[in-house]
């Protein structure tokens, strides 16, 4: 599982006021975001090893057990890893501050040009321009906070929410999973694997139309590329699986 490297956390005001944008800060669909990771995640990779297990072997018990141990496995990994990814985001961004601020004392011209292009690709020139360079940099604060966001594109992550964001994939990962699992809990095998694969179609694409939504995208486009890229990446447990497929003997 592979976490976003840069998963933010929503920024206050700085020092020198709400002059610029922050790029790409972990705004209040971060957990959304957190919740479609571990939910897809557990879904696709659950329906992989079920479908796989299925096609290879034709005894529900050990599809079933192939299922759970997948989905169980799928999130403590997935909730370790965002729990790691987490603290290493934090401990690179305190890294990142503290060389900022070392530069800052050390090359202040340097610094100082370099808070000047800023403002010039923002559109500032002539005297605005060198008032709010000579705004800026009369705090430190404010000089490190704006080399952070617009030189670095980092913003500060909290260590302290590592845990939850950990709890959030793992729980989204383990309801992900249960998706392709409840089928062959209420069907035998053969029906049950078209209708894992269509209702795990149907929650992909629902994930999918639902993060573009509320955040930005197609909601159909969004749901379809989600659902097709999940369906094909399941697939190919099953075909994997097909190729160990014992026959059953009377």
């Amino acid at each position: 599982m592979t976490r976003p490297a840069a998963a933010l956390h929503p920024l206050s005001l700085t020092p020198f006021g709400a002059v610029h944008k922050p790029p790409e800060p972990r705004r209040g669909s971060a957990s959304l975001a957190d919740i479609i990771l571990g939910g897809q995640d557990g879904l696709v990779n659950t329906l992989g090893v079920i479908l796989g297990v299925a096609a290879a072997s034709s005894d529900p018990r050990i599809v079933l057990a192939a299922g759970f141990a997948a989905a169980f496995a799928e999130s403590i990994s997935m909730s370790a890893v965002a729990y790691t990814s987490t603290l290493a985001d934090h401990d690179h961004y305190r890294v990142e501050l503290e060389r900022e601020r070392r530069e800052i004392r050390e090359m202040p011209r340097a610094e100082e040009q370099e808070v000047r292009t800023i403002f010039v690709n923002w559109g500032f020139a002539g005297d605005l321009l060198e008032r709010a360079v000579a705004q800026v940099i009369k705090s430190e604060e404010a000089w490190v906070e704006v080399m952070m966001r617009n030189e670095l594109k980092l913003a500060p992550i909290e260590a302290s929410n590592a845990l939850r964001i950990a709890l959030v994939v793992g729980v989204s990962a383990i309801i992900g999973s249960f998706i392709p699992l409840l089928p062959f809990l209420l069907l035998p095998i053969g029906p049950a694997v078209p209708t894992a694969l269509a209702l795990s179609a149907l929650a992909l694409f629902g994930l999918g139309a639902y993060k573009a939504r509320v955040t930005v995208g197609v909601p159909s486009r969004s749901g379809l590329q989600l659902a097709a890229i999940g369906i094909v990446s399941a697939l190919a447990g099953y075909f994997i699986g097909a190729l160990f497929h014992a026959p059953v003997t009377p």
